[in-house]
């Protein structure tokens, strides 16, 4: 019985996360973007190096970059390769979450139809 509430627990947070994947638009994920690209330094210096690009929106020459394409000072901003690239991930993981979720409500439901029912191996006089 306590199999069947944990995977329903899972199940719940799996559906619910997966759905918020799915349901984020465009606007809302550039958001978020933006608000992870201001409040880390760290991440960002990464991002503009392994993406080859500079700053979020705009490129601006006067800021300190340290991807390759800054010495030509020619770079794209990373605000367009960064929401490509989580819109395919959140569609992805959404969508890998989704049939997880619904396997476990099928494993729920097979834990509830199945969990009283005797073995057929068993000795039939064990119980008594």
């Amino acid at each position: 019985f306590q199999y069947m509430i944990i995977l329903l627990l899972v199940f719940i947070f799996q559906f619910s996360v997966s759905c918020a994947c799915l349901a984020l638009n465009k606007e809302q994920q550039s958001q978020l973007l933006e608000v992870g690209w201001n409040n880390t330094n760290s991440a960002r210096t990464d991002i503009e190096r392994n993406l080859n690009c500079c700053g979020f929106r705009v490129f601006d020459p006067n800021e300190v970059c340290f991807s390759d394409c800054f010495r030509h000072h020619q770079c794209q901003p990373c605000a367009p390769i960064l929401e490509e690239y989580s819109g395919m991930v959140l569609r992805f993981v959404g969508g890998i979450g989704l049939f997880f979720s619904f396997t476990e409500i099928l494993g729920v439901w097979l834990t509830y139809r199945y969990r009283n029912q005797k073995d057929p191996r068993a000795n039939p006089s064990a119980f008594l």
